[in-house]
């Protein structure tokens, strides 16, 4: 079978591969994209499609903020299937030191130009009627927002496809090799460069990438419209989303514009199953009721999980990799692979193209550190 030739072959059609696509060939690029399941499936369909910005250190507050920016943008281009609904991000304090951190974190955003406002007691129940007596208040991020990630990610590559992109589900991809891919079947395909955005995969791809798997749980509730308002994350879930633990759960809530609710969240290392882990999809269970108690009334009709791209230093691999010529990463995005998709992209082309990029890159270069082992741990 003889190799087919295009400027830029991504291997991964998820939500950043999809983006990737989408900028690429609009600036001209020829792509193709290899994608071995649906587009818009694996780490992008198990994902809750929050878009938020974060703030657990600069470079993520950069890269997030970037992303969450060019979502705004994005949104009224979207289709009415892709869900985006700006319903704003409630940070729940639970006692007077989560509050005392949710004054912090208001100003933390005010200082650079995030609408953020502050909720004492009162003002979170009216926000949230169903959240439980007894907490101190909350941070209300106006302007985050949520997306049905698959459908974007679908309606991205077709925009690619529109110029001219091609989709290949057949047969997979089995190693990136800088200005080639080799295909399940032995033919290869060459590129001017490739792109290695498949995920929590990325490793099996291109060997030695500083890139493991965490397994996150999620479940879903039958139609219960005006229940969930805001995106609600308790103040303890960046303790649980960066933290080392073999595993955790947290208190992770969406509003879907079906009227369903979406439960998040929990987080385990070592495990490359996707079979429920039904103790532990218990323990995220009863940590969302704790907040919520009427939860305990909903009915509960579909449970699953998938796999976050995981680095040691919580920030994704954005940029060409340190020793194969050819190569560019865009993994390693963990919990916020969908928020950051449309960022990552920008800032990839920007390196293929020699351009200045909207925010320092550093943090993000594959090459920021020397070895595998260092950066795990």
């Amino acid at each position: 079978m003889s190799a087919a030739t295009a400027d830029v072959v991504i291997v991964g059609g998820g939500i950043v591969g999809a983006a990737c696509a989408d900028v690429l060939s609009r600036e001209g690029l020829t792509v193709t994209i290899v994608e071995a399941g649906v587009a818009g499936g694996g780490a992008t369909a198990a994902g809750m499609g929050h878009v938020v910005v974060m703030d657990d250190s600069e470079a993520e507050f950069a890269l997030t903020r970037y992303s969450w920016q060019l979502w705004r943008e994005l949104s009224t281009a979207l289709p009415p299937a892709a869900e985006h609904q700006p319903c704003g991000t409630i940070w729940v304090a639970a006692d007077e030191e989560e509050f005392a951190a949710v004054l912090r974190k208001q100003k933390y955003y005010e200082e650079r130009a995030v609408p953020a406002e502050t909720l004492d007691a009162q003002a979170l129940r009216e926000a949230e009627p169903h959240l439980r007596s007894g907490l101190s208040g909350g941070l209300l991020v106006n302007e985050d927002s949520v997306v049905y990630a698959p459908v974007a990610a679908s309606w991205l590559i077709q925009q690619a496809q529109s110029r001219r992109a091609v989709l290949l589900t057949a047969p997979r991809a089995v190693a990136i090799r800088g200005h080639e891919v080799e295909l399940a079947d032995g033919s290869r395909l060459a590129a001017g460069l490739t792109i290695n955005a498949a995920g929590a995969w990325a490793p099996q791809l291109t060997p030695g990438l500083p890139v493991r798997p965490r397994k996150g749980h999620l479940a879903i509730t039958d139609r219960y419209p005006g229940f969930v308002r805001h995106q609600l994350v308790e103040l303890g879930y960046l303790k649980s989303a960066h933290g080392s633990a073999t595993e955790s759960v947290a208190f992770n809530v969406q509003p879907r514009s079906t009227g369903q609710v979406l439960i998040g969240s929990s987080r385990q290392f070592g495990e490359e199953s996707l079979a429920v882990d039904r103790p532990l999809l218990g323990k995220m269970i009863r940590r969302a009721m704790e907040y919520m108690p009427e939860l305990a009334d909903l009915s509960t009709i579909r449970t699953w999980t998938g796999f976050r791209a995981a680095t040691g230093d919580k920030l994704p691999l954005i940029g060409p990799h340190p020793a194969i010529s050819g190569l560019y990463l865009a993994t390693g995005h963990e919990g916020l692979g969908i928020t950051t998709s449309l960022g990552t992209a920008r800032l990839l082309a920007d390196q293929i193209l020699g351009r200045e990029p909207a925010i320092p890159l550093d943090p993000y270069l594959p090459g920021r550190f020397d070895s595998v082992d260092r950066l795990i741990r």
